[in-house]
C-alpha cells in the first residue's frame, strides 16, 4: 500500500481526532495521502486543518494517480458515496466507522491504528460487491447510474399509492400499488429494505431483492430472484411525479419514463480482516442471541 485516498462526506469537531489518527499512522509509514477534493475542501473551511494535499474528485484521477486504496472515513453512507467515484476503478475500500450501525464500515474508531497495521502486513481480504444498474429513457443520473445499496421508486406529491408495473425478463410479473418499490442488492439488504420487512441476504448470494414499500394488498410479499434478471417497470399515479433514487442520489421522474434494471458489468470490492464472519456482524449489529428477559 503506496497511495491512499481519504474519502468523506461530512465529520464533526469532536471525530476529528480520527482523522488526525489516520493521517498521521499513514505518513509514519510513508504511504502517500491524496484527499477526496471536495472533503478536502469541507476541513480546510471549517476546521484547522491542512491544505496541503494533493486531491482527486473524478474516478479517471483516481486511476491516473494509481491509488491503491480507499479509506472511507464516516459510515456506510459514505461507502455508498465513495463507490461513486471508485466505480470500475477495481480499487478497494475500507470502511472507518465514525457513524452508528456499520454493516460496511467494519473499522471501529478506536482501531485505525490496527486496521492500518493489518492492512500493511496482508492480514486482509477482499469481498466482491455487486451492483445493481439503472438504463432509463430519458437518461436519469448520468454516468452515476448505479447503486451498491438500492434503486427506489416512490411516490413524491400526492398522498395516494402508485402503481408499479414490473416485468421479469420481458414477462409480466406484478403490479405493485404502494408507497413506493426498492430493488436491493444482497449489499442493500440489510437497509432501506430490511425495515420494509424485506429478507436479509447474504453477500455473493447472486441476488436482487423486490420489496414493495407500504403495499396496498397484504399478498404483496418481498421476492427474491436471480440477479442475471432484468426488470423492467412502469410507474403511473394520480400524479405524474415520482422519486427516483440510487443510493443516496435521488431525481424526481413522471410515467413516461422507462426504467429498466440490470446487474452492473463491475463490483465493488469491500476490505474485510481475517476472522470477519457475516454471521457475526448481524449478531453484534442486531442484537442477535441477546435477551434482556433471560
Amino acid at each position: 500500500m503506496k497511495r491512499v485516498l481519504i474519502y468523506g462526506n461530512y465529520i464533526k469537531s469532536s471525530h476529528l481526532q480520527y482523522l488526525n489518527i489516520l493521517a498521521e499512522k499513514l505518513k509514519k509509514n510513508d504511504i502517500e495521502i491524496f484527499f477526496y477534493g471536495k472533503f478536502l475542501k469541507l476541513l480546510v473551511e471549517n476546521f484547522d486543518f491542512s491544505d496541503d494535499y494533493e486531491y482527486i474528485s473524478e474516478t479517471k484521477e483516481l486511476k491516473s494517480k494509481k491509488i491503491d486504496t480507499v479509506l472511507s472515513i464516516g459510515g456506510d453512507g459514505t461507502i455508498l458515496n465513495s463507490a461513486v467515484l471508485v466505480k470500475d476503478s477495481n480499487v478497494p475500500i475500507l470502511g472507518i466507522n465514525l457513524g452508528r450501525l456499520g454493516f460496511l464500515a467494519i473499522v471501529e474508531k478506536n482501531k485505525i491504528n490496527d486496521a492500518i497495521d493489518s492492512l500493511l502486513s496482508g492480514n486482509y481480504k477482499i469481498q466482491k460487491r455487486s451492483l445493481i444498474k439503472l438504463i432509463s429513457e430519458p437518461q436519469v443520473f448520468g454516468d452515476e447510474n448505479f447503486a451498491l445499496n438500492d434503486f427506489t421508486v416512490h411516490k413524491s406529491e400526492a398522498p395516494s399509492v402508485i402503481a408499479v408495473h414490473t416485468y421479469l425478463d420481458g414477462k409480466y410479473l406484478n403490479t405493485y400499488w404502494a408507497d413506493g418499490l426498492i430493488v436491493s442488492t444482497p449489499t442493500g439488504s440489510t437497509g432501506y429494505s430490511l425495515s420494509c420487512g424485506g429478507p436479509i441476504v447474504f453477500p455473493g448470494s447472486g441476488n436482487f431483492i423486490i420489496t414493495p414499500v407500504a403495499p396496498h394488498n397484504l399478498t404483496m410479499r418481498p421476492l427474491v430472484i436471480p440477479d442475471d434478471s432484468e426488470l423492467s417497470l412502469e410507474i403511473e399515479g394520480r400524479t405524474d411525479s415520482f422519486l427516483c433514487t440510487l443510493d443516496s442520489r435521488y431525481s424526481k421522474i413522471s410515467s413516461n419514463y422507462k426504467l429498466i434494471l440490470k446487474k452492473a458489468d463491475f463490483l465493488i470490492n469491500i476490505i474485510v480482516f481475517e476472522g470477519y464472519d457475516f454471521t457475526k456482524n448481524l449478531q453484534n449489529k442486531l442484537n442477535w442471541g441477546n435477551d434482556k428477559r433471560n
